[in-house]
């Protein structure tokens, strides 16, 4: 009998249905208003309880059901904007459960993960670093909306596909500042089915061994040279560019061509290392990436 129903327009009709309902409603109402048989309806509610959409609460003797604080019928791309205000509202205030709701119910309306962290994520991590650059906030509670943000990184990362052994790529931080943004082009890349491996910051390897440590780590994840494998830095410091990317230029006689560099910072200033990509914008390091295994492919 479940099999007969489409799970998305059972969440879009659950909005409608419980949107206007501020009091609630039991699961016997809910399946009476969308025609369903009742026990299949419970399964479905369950289900997307599961998923952040809604909530359960016990009213005496009476179960009833809610819809969570932040819950829309989304359309992309148009809405875009919307959620994007909303999301910064939410993350600034430190409303955690909205702000995760809203990104939920954006990707179960169908957008595209990676237009969700080039759009949503991307300049609310910026807004949150503006603020706190310029003392409107104080590390502590820069730290807190920080990790509201990684929670909702990680709810994308949920999405996670099988992934392609000939696409992989490997993304580091050289601070503190910019591991969010690593965190966040990872879960895109994840969800484009590659093979993603995230060091996070990577502050604490500056020395004159990291060269060896990255190629003895290479040789673990991509033993057979299978595929292409990029490597991306995320930074906002010249010092620390030039350091890493150098370790990745001694590494590409060894590993060949199909490795790539890629530098994600919005110093305009050109290092003296070669980059295969440079630029500050996540979704058009997704492109670069897609761009360059199809290049592979086509070889």
């Amino acid at each position: 009998m479940a099999r007969e129903y489409d799970v998305d327009k059972i969440r879009e009709k659950l909005i409608d249905v419980l949107s206007p309902a501020k009091t609630g409603l039991t699961g016997i109402e809910i399946a009476e208003k969308l025609r369903i048989n009742r026990v299949t309806m419970s399964k479905y509610l369950k289900i997307l309880a599961g998923e952040g959409l809604i909530k359960q609460k016990n009213m005496g003797s009476v179960n009833l059901w809610f819809i969570e604080e932040g819950v829309d019928k989304l359309n992309f791309p148009a809405d875009f904007f919307q959620v994007q205000n909303k999301y910064l509202e939410y993350v600034l205030a430190g409303s955690a459960r909205e702000a995760h709701t809203l990104i939920r119910t954006s990707l179960h309306s169908g957008a595209a993960p990676a237009k969700i962290v080039g759009e949503v994520i991307i300049p609310t991590i910026e807004a949150v670093e503006s603020s706190y650059n310029g003392g409107k906030m104080g590390r502590s509670e820069k730290n807190f909306l920080d990790e509201i943000i990684s929670t909702s990184i990680s709810l994308i990362g949920l999405l996670e596909e099988d992934v392609n052994p000939k696409k992989n790529v490997v993304i580091l931080a050289t601070d503190y500042q910019n591991a969010l943004f690593a965190q966040a082009a990872s879960a895109a890349l994840r969800t484009e089915k590659w093979k993603v491996s995230l060091l996070g910051d990577m502050s604490s390897a500056i020395d004159v061994m990291f060269d060896i440590d990255l190629q003895r780590f290479l040789n673990k994840i991509w033993p057979k040279r299978e595929g292409v494998m990029i490597i991306v830095i995320f930074s906002s410091k010249e010092g620390e560019i030039k350091f890493f990317s150098q370790a990745v230029d001694t590494s590409t006689e060894k590993f060949g061509k199909n490795l790539h560099l890629a530098l994600c910072t919005k110093i305009v200033k050109k290092t003296k290392t070669g980059m295969d990509f440079v630029s500050s914008d996540v979704e058009t390091l997704l492109q670069w990436c897609q761009t360059v295994f199809e290049s592979y492919q086509n070889q």
